[in-house]
């Protein structure tokens, strides 16, 4: 039986809401190292409620401050439009201030993993991701464009640093593989404790929609596909509809069947909520959209020789040896790389472009 937390909550008071969810799902924070990944899809304001509101990732990391962790860190690596501007992007919506100087830019390193060969042999993960204790997810209430709804388990693909999101996007092809590729992307690490933003959500063709919906809560769960399934139901959709959310439960990763949930709260199905068009497919056969993950997918860094001082901690960083040093100066093998840009993220020069 998986239990959801459904919590009053407003942005000016939504303390109350995170101490209950820890009170329920309590982590073992004391001496552990601890990272803290909110939905960052891009450089915004936080009235557009494009990423998790500052006031919930305060409220968070308030509290996880409190349960002494040896190690906090708050990051994440931004969507198809932000390739490079993960301090920014933090700093804009005011998640920089926010993450009270924990923030660390989790695409300055990646670690190579196995992955689905029907989509790609290997990707990089960010490494802090992979060596956290405690691993806290905090997903934003919103509808995506290809999946339909982005919650739990939609928020982990922002653990893959770089272009290998745009790639992925590209090899997935239509909207049914791109479902089933991200939960093998939330399987690489799955949280522990997730916390979602439903204090106003987002409805229309998101995940960057002008269409906001008041909702007035805080979720929590420690289950990503239960708490998905609330999700979906809230915003009017069965859950067994999302390929994503089949997948999944198939896989043994949880279940969003009503008679395998305990809810704690009370909850509201919106009423009338505006959901993408189409779900998704769309988005998917859109000409300009193809056209743009296939350019971002085919970037590739080169170094600057005016500004690279050749300290080759972009070589040392590059978690497939793709780069190494020719005539004092960095290049890359094509054949090698897979696009995370963790050499650009890395590089004290800023001397990385993407070309």
């Amino acid at each position: 039986m998986h239990r959801v937390m459904i919590h009053p909550a407003s942005y000016e008071k939504c303390q109350e809401a995170i101490d209950r969810a820890f009170d329920m799902f309590p982590q073992k924070i004391k001496g552990k190292k601890v990272v803290i990944k909110p939905n960052v899809l891009r450089i915004s304001r936080a009235d557009e409620h494009i990423v998790t509101h500052p006031a919930i990732l305060r409220a968070v990391v308030d509290k996880v401050e409190a349960l002494s962790p040896a190690e906090l860190i708050v990051g994440d690596n931004p969507g198809l439009h932000a390739y490079g501007d993960n301090k920014l992007s933090f700093e804009r919506t005011g998640l920089m201030e926010a993450s009270k100087g924990y923030y660390k830019n989790l695409g300055d390193s990646s670690t190579q993993l196995e992955f689905n060969t029907d989509f790609l042999p290997h990707v990089g993960v960010s490494t802090d991701i992979m060596e956290a204790d405690i691993l806290i997810s905090l997903p934003k209430f919103k509808t995506h464009g290809l999946t339909v709804m982005t919650g739990a388990i939609k928020n982990s693909y922002g653990i893959l640093p770089g272009a290998q999101k745009a790639r992925l996007h590209q090899i997935a092809g239509s909207p049914e593989r791109f479902h089933e590729m991200i939960v093998d992307v939330f399987r690489l690490r799955i949280p522990d404790l997730f916390i979602m933003d439903a204090v106003i959500g987002m409805e229309g063709n998101g995940p960057a929609s002008p269409d906001l919906r008041e909702i007035g809560v805080v979720l929590a769960a420690d289950n990503g596909v239960a708490m998905d399934g609330v999700v979906a139901r809230m915003m009017g959709l069965d859950p067994a509809g999302l390929r994503f959310l089949q997948k999944a439960r198939d896989v043994g990763l949880g279940d969003f069947d009503s008679d395998k949930l305990e809810l704690d709260g009370d909850m509201q199905i919106l009423p009338d909520f505006n959901l993408p068009p189409l779900s998704g497919e769309a988005n998917a056969g859109n000409p300009a959209i193809r056209d743009m993950m296939h350019a971002t997918m085919r970037l590739l860094p080169k170094a600057d020789s005016e500004l690279c001082s050749a300290c080759e901690a972009c070589i040392d960083q590059c978690p497939v040896s793709a780069l190494y040093m020719a005539k004092d100066i960095p290049e890359v093998d094509e054949d090698t790389c897979i696009t995370c840009f963790c050499c650009q993220e890395i590089c004290p020069e800023k001397a990385m472009t993407l070309q």
